[in-house]
């Protein structure tokens, strides 16, 4: 059996699609809190053998652990903007651990979810180099919840078979119609300018940056579940922590017009304050190096902005369709 948790969410219900049509459904345990209405229509469609309660989990995985070929942790609270360390330090830490301690005493192949959140300002780069790791400073508890995970993962002598912890950028694509102010800039602007015709970005509060230009690196869903399912099949996989993205910054501006393209909506776009409560730790640029990644896959290819951002559009959002 595979198990998938966070499989109610964006992320990891989009993966349980890709397993489905690999025709991988009936080897599925999915994992989450499924007490979220809102987040149903994410598995629409889509076939398992087994759904646990996060809850049960771990003593549900202490038993069954010897029938698991593969666990795909994604589960995790993922709100940038929430200050309960607690919080974290329950959810994306502590429960991270006791599923790697499981997967390293059973030998248990493992995928987890880290994030580019850990680094920071960019101050330190973005390079997926294990040895500099320890230098990085995140901007906000769900930074840290990752980048403690990580740390603490580096320091284990007890390991997985096969492991890897990708550090996602900024990942977009259809089924995170329920994560509110969290979603993508591209699922907002899709809402905004249908609603209104126009688009608010925010302005920029960091000299030789103008309004807009603040860079990401974007990188559709389906990318992220294709690294997922490589490091599944790939005999040999060096394990490791790997960034997830693209290799090339975007800024919102070219998003955004790349929104308006996709509707067929001529572009108008104003500029607002950035938020107070987020504005001290917002990233100005992400980009994440794919040196290591491209090593053990030299053929990876990714989706472009454009492509990626006209898929999406055309495909799901104008149906308010799931994957």
């Amino acid at each position: 059996m595979i198990v998938v948790t966070g499989a109610y969410g964006f992320i990891g219900s989009y993966l349980t699609g890709r397993l489905n049509a690999m025709g991988l459904g009936q080897e599925l345990v999915l994992v989450d809190d499924f007490n979220r209405p809102e987040k149903q229509s994410n598995l629409e469609h889509k076939k398992w053998r087994h759904q646990i309660d996060r809850n049960v989990f771990l003593s549900w995985l202490e038993v069954n652990a010897r029938d698991i070929s593969f666990v795909f942790h994604l589960g995790a609270r993922t709100d940038t903007a929430e200050t309960n360390e607690s919080l974290f330090n329950e959810l994306n830490l502590n429960y991270s651990k006791e599923v790697w301690k499981i997967c390293s005493t059973y030998q248990i192949p493992m995928v987890y979810a880290s994030s580019a959140a850990t680094y920071g300002d960019g101050s330190f780069g973005f390079e997926d180099n294990e040895a500099e790791m320890a230098h990085l400073k995140p901007l906000n508890p769900y930074g840290w919840s990752k980048q403690r995970f990580d740390e603490w993962v580096l320091l284990q002598e007890a390991t997985p078979p096969v492991w890897a912890g990708l550090k996602f950028f900024n990942v977009y694509g259809p089924n995170e119609y329920h994560k509110g102010r969290m979603a993508s800039v591209i699922f907002h602007s899709f809402n905004k300018i249908t609603a209104s015709g126009k688009m608010y970005l925010f302005k920029s509060h960091k000299a030789g940056i103008e309004d807009g230009h603040q860079s990401r690196d974007f990188i559709l869903v389906d990318d992220i579940a294709s690294m997922c399912i490589q490091i599944m099949e790939k005999s040999g996989f060096k394990s490791g922590i790997y960034n997830a993205g693209t290799g090339q910054a975007r800024t919102f501006l070219d998003l955004t017009i790349n929104t308006f393209k996709a509707m067929g909506v001529e572009p108008n776009i104003e500029f607002i304050d950035t938020p107070v409560d987020i504005r001290d730790t917002y990233q100005y640029f992400t980009e994440a190096k794919m040196d290591k990644w491209k090593a053990i896959f030299p053929d990876a290819l990714f989706t472009s902005l454009e492509e990626g951002v006209y898929q999406y559009v055309t495909q799901y959002l104008i149906y308010n369709k799931r994957y």
